[in-house]
């Protein structure tokens, strides 16, 4: 693997990262300020959960394509 391509990986990595995280505080802000919809780390685990599980699905997308 190229410097290139092992950078170009790391950067997404990051990225997704960050995502992941944004959308877990997020999911947990807004279930704070509205208690009555769930609990907030029920509600952010459950998201989650469903964001990592359509980031692995898009990985083994790409690594069956390549």
């Amino acid at each position: 693997m190229s410097t290139f391509n092992l950078a170009l990986v790391l950067v997404v990595a990051l990225l997704l990262v960050v995502v992941f995280v944004s959308v877990l505080a997020g999911l947990a802000y807004v279930t704070h300020r509205h208690p009555r919809l769930e609990k907030p780390l029920g509600v952010a685990i459950g998201g989650g959960s469903l964001l990592l599980g359509v980031v692995v699905g898009l990985v083994a997308v790409v690594a069956l394509t390549t």
